[in-house]
């Protein structure tokens, strides 16, 4: 349900958006496009912090906070006027959705499972790809029944009624806080013997602080392979209508293949969690950039629906192999005691790789008339990421050195 209710914050969302703020208030793409990219980039900046306070102060804490504010948010994005208030919403829910309620699930996962945490991830990304699937619809219902602004209190209210109870009452920080271990591999039999047994509990993984991990090289090309694919693909979802518009497809067709996207990269993500528990996780990033390198070709030649399909169906799996990848290979590498600020640095690198997205593809419109240079030149950029993603090896730590 967190990583649902990223979905405010998320550019599948704030897309549907986009070309009813250029309707109502006059202002041109490369504006609007230009103060979502900044707005964003602040965001990714203050994430580092958003880490730091999730190892301090523990995810359930987090999560009440974090989604209470995200609703007040909501509400601010639904009397946006100007500019100004415009860059302010976008960064509070760049930082509060896309970012914070990314990361402080996917941490919480991280403390409960070791042995399964592939599998696992791969069910929580079930809230990710429903929320990729329903928000564009629900979006465009609520703005073509009412008006944008309706839209945005709806999804406040749904957190405030839905979301932060379900935080408050439903969350645990660690399974050794009620006596159980991760993965559930011992089955205490009294309450004495579980609070024993979870404390007494040998962490099998190696724990590296964050000082520690940003000294190795595969620290360096992970971030690499998070900013990427978040790039690329938030300069596409951004302006898919605008895209989809230039090859004379209706928004209901942009739409759609938001939507098929997510219903495709469903089974993806559990096949994939399964895979990460049988192959190494930076083979998976391989495969992402594989698939980018011939999703760009495809939208470079895009003329009709069949295509279009066709690009929906082959996001949706890069998206299901990217999504569980990049939150599996953190704690996998780095261990899972400061999962939060190590795994906090790679949400900053995936926001501000989305910040830098829709910038170019805006600019490129704008002055070309065209998206084709700005997608030939998109290439470039999954080439680095198969480099890289070969270079991500899994760091060994010194025996001599501390453990966490």
């Amino acid at each position: 349900m967190g990583v649902f209710f990223s979905g405010p914050g998320q550019t599948y969302s704030n897309s549907i958006f986009v070309d009813e703020y250029i309707k109502d208030f006059g202002w041109s793409r490369s504006q609007v496009s230009g103060l979502y990219s900044i707005a964003t980039l602040f965001a990714g900046f203050t994430m580092i912090l958003v880490g730091r306070f999730i190892d301090r102060f523990g995810q359930r804490t987090m999560m009440v906070i974090v989604g209470s504010a995200l609703a007040a948010a909501c509400f601010f994005n639904s009397a946006v006027t100007s500019m100004w208030m415009f860059a302010v919403g976008i960064f509070l829910i760049r930082l509060l959705g896309q970012g914070s309620m990314s990361l402080i699930p996917n941490t919480l996962v991280a403390q409960w499972f070791i042995e399964k945490r592939g599998r696992a991830v791969s069910f929580i990304s079930l809230g990710s790809f429903a929320s990729a699937m329903l928000f564009p619809i629900i979006n465009t219902w609520l703005i073509q029944t009412w008006d944008w602004q309706l839209a945005w209190r709806f999804w406040g209210i749904m957190l405030l009624v839905v979301f932060v109870p379900l935080a408050f009452f439903g969350v645990k920080n660690r399974p050794e806080d009620i006596g159980l271990v991760p993965d559930g591999i011992s089955e205490p039999k009294t309450r004495d013997s579980e609070t024993k047994k979870g404390k007494d509990y040998l962490d099998p993984e190696v724990s590296w602080q964050l000082n520690e991990a940003v000294k190795t090289r595969a620290f360096w090309m992970i971030l690499i392979c998070v900013g990427i694919p978040s790039m690329i693909n938030t300069g596409i979802t951004f302006h898919i209508i605008s895209i989809f518009g230039s090859n004379e497809l209706e928004p209901e067709v942009a739409a759609m293949v938001l939507s098929l996207m997510a219903v495709v990269g469903i089974p993806m993500s559990f096949i994939s969690g399964f895979i990460t528990e049988k192959i190494k996780t930076n083979y998976m990033l391989l495969m992402v950039f594989v698939i980018e390198i011939i999703l760009l070709l495809l939208l470079l030649i895009m003329s009709n629906f069949v295509i279009a399909i066709t690009v929906g169906v082959l996001w949706g799996i890069g998206n299901g192999f990217g999504r569980i990848a990049t939150n599996v290979i953190w704690p996998d590498y780095f261990g899972r005691r400061y999962i939060g600020s190590i795994n906090g640095v790679g949400v900053t690198m995936g926001v501000a790789g989305s910040a830098f997205g829709p910038l170019p593809f805006g600019f490129g419109f704008d002055f070309f008339h065209s998206y084709t240079p700005v997608l030939l030149i998109s290439l470039i950029f999954p080439l680095i990421g198969v480099v890289c993603s070969l270079l991500a090896t899994k760091p060994e730590k010194e025996m001599t050195s501390v453990n966490g």
